[in-house]
Parts: structure tokens; C-alpha cells; sequence
């Protein structure tokens, strides 16, 4: 048996830490003595072994409580996953320290294969393993959940710009989706639940979008139609948080983008809104990520 402080020492959790973890249910003592000390048994040290590697994969307390308190969690299965997710990030890691070397030497390197999406397709078969009966309810067999993720990885180049655009880099965007991943359950019932009023947001969103174009020749950095363009992000904000989706910092920014120079999004929005609504609302979103809403 260890003590908390002998805890502390031997892996370098701070000894508040350990307290916290004890107080939010995610790792619990092997004893307490009369006296009110913790102590720590083996046992306890390979629970804790698991929460750290957790932790280094970037997991909040929060999901990682989930992860291991869910009666089916496999602590087997979830080291060779964690293994797999720690190798990807190691073998990342040392190619942008190669990266750097040379770009350090003075030679010219246009490389963005160190840039790759690793991490977040090992994500994807780390759920696939963990959650076969949330696969074949919501894709009807695990063979058309691998069919979507050959097909994300076909299109791993685009989705990585996409990624690096909305969320800021690779990492972020692997952390958004990982968190969505972990919370996917609670997720779809929410998905449903606001699918069950599809009609209500739709019916809202399209009313803030005419209301939006009504006027295509008004200043799009008028404080009138910026008013408009926050009761609109304010309304997808809240419709994304009911499900508890994470968008990314730059959503917004990267909407923008599209309105102003998607051919498809520029189309069907001009069709529906009147030629140049598309030009107009990219301007206004643009505006309004500029100036900080």
C-alpha cells in the first residue's frame, strides 16, 4: 500500500490532483484509515497506469470516467487501442522533428505528409471496436461504417484543409471528434430529438436567411444586417449544442468561404435567396468573424 504523497512521488500527479480525481469519482483510493488517509494498492496503480494514457491522448476526466466506467469497457482492448493512438502520435511527432531538422539545415522542404490524419482514423477504429451495437443501429452493419471511414480516408486530404480551417489544426479537429465520439449515444438521442422539431429550426434559420437577404444592396457591415447575421449564428450555435457537437473556432470563417466561393454552395444559395445572396451573406459572415460577432 502507498500513501498519497508515496502516489504522487512515483508517477507525478501533483497530490491535489489525486484528491480531485477521488473527488469526481474517477479514481478512487483502495482504502481510507481511520485517520482519514488515502492508500493506494497495485491494483489502484494500473487504474491510474490507464488514466494517464487516457490523458495523454488527450481525453477530458470527464470522457475518460465515461470510457471506464462503462460496464462494457475492455481494459485489454483499450491498451492495444491506446498503444495504436500513441504510436500514431509518436510517429507524427518524429516526422515533424525531421521536418524541422532539415528546415533548420537551410534546405527547402515543401512537406505536408507530416500533416496526416492518423490519429483521427485510429479514433474511428477505436470506436468501431468499442461500440458495434451504436454502429449497426445507427449504420445498419459495421461493413457500411467501414465503407464511410475508406471513404473519409480516399478524401483524407480535403477533410485535413477542411480540418486545419474550421478547427485550427489537426489536433483540435482529432480531439473535437474524439470527444463527439465518446459522448456518441447521448449524441444520436439528442440528434433525434432535434430532428423531431427539423420542421421548427428549419422553418426559424430559413426566416433569419430571407430576412437576411431581403435587401441585397444594404452594407453588409451595417450594424442592421450584422444584427441579423448574430441572431443566425446564435441560432446554429444553439442547435449544435443541443446535440453537443463542437463546430471549431473558425466555423464560421470557413462558412464564409464557402458562400463567397463554392460554386455549389453559390448556386443553390443565389437560387433560393436571388442572384449575388450568396456574395452578400459570405461578405456579412466575413465581417462579422473579423470583428469578433
Amino acid at each position: 500500500m502507498r500513501t498519497v504523497k508515496q502516489v504522487s512521488e512515483l508517477t507525478g500527479v501533483s497530490v491535489r490532483a489525486l484528491q480531485y480525481y477521488d473527488e469526481i469519482g474517477l479514481f478512487k483510493p483502495s482504502k481510507v484509515t481511520e485517520s482519514g488517509y488515502r492508500m493506494y494498492d497495485d491494483d489502484a496503480l494500473e487504474v491510474l497506469q490507464q488514466i494517464l494514457f487516457f490523458k495523454e491522448l488527450n481525453f477530458s476526466l470527464k470522457d475518460i470516467k465515461l470510457v471506464m466506467q462503462n460496464p462494457k469497457f475492455d481494459k485489454n482492448k483499450a491498451l492495444k487501442n491506446q498503444k495504436k493512438l500513441i504510436q500514431a502520435k509518436r510517429d507524427r511527432l518524429d516526422g515533424l522533428l525531421n521536418l524541422l531538422d532539415k528546415l533548420i539545415k537551410g534546405e527547402k522542404c515543401i512537406s505536408f505528409k507530416e500533416f496526416d490524419m492518423s490519429e483521427y482514423f485510429n479514433a474511428l477504429e477505436a470506436f468501431k471496436e468499442n461500440h458495434t451495437d451504436e454502429i449497426i443501429k445507427c449504420w445498419g452493419s459495421v461493413g457500411e461504417f467501414d465503407k464511410m471511414t475508406e471513404d473519409f480516408k480516399s478524401k483524407e486530404s480535403k477533410i485535413a484543409q477542411i480540418a486545419v480551417k474550421q478547427y485550427g489544426s489537426i489536433e483540435k479537429y482529432t480531439e473535437a471528434m474524439k470527444k463527439n465520439l465518446s459522448n456518441f449515444q447521448d449524441t444520436m438521442e439528442s440528434l433525434n430529438a432535434l430532428k423531431d422539431n427539423e420542421d421548427g429550426y428549419l422553418r426559424k434559420s430559413n426566416e433569419i436567411m430571407k430576412k437576411l437577404t431581403s435587401d441585397l444592396n444594404k452594407d453588409t457591415s451595417s450594424k442592421e444586417i450584422q444584427q441579423i447575421v448574430d441572431e443566425l449564428v446564435n441560432a446554429v450555435n444553439e442547435a449544435n449544442e443541443t446535440v453537443n457537437i463542437g463546430m471549431g473556432d473558425n466555423y464560421w470563417g470557413l462558412m464564409s468561404e464557402l458562400y463567397l466561393s463554392n460554386p455549389a454552395y453559390i448556386k443553390v444559395t443565389d437560387k433560393k435567396y436571388g442572384n449575388g445572396a450568396s456574395k452578400f451573406i459570405g461578405e456579412a459572415l466575413k465581417f462579422y468573424c473579423e470583428n469578433d460577432g
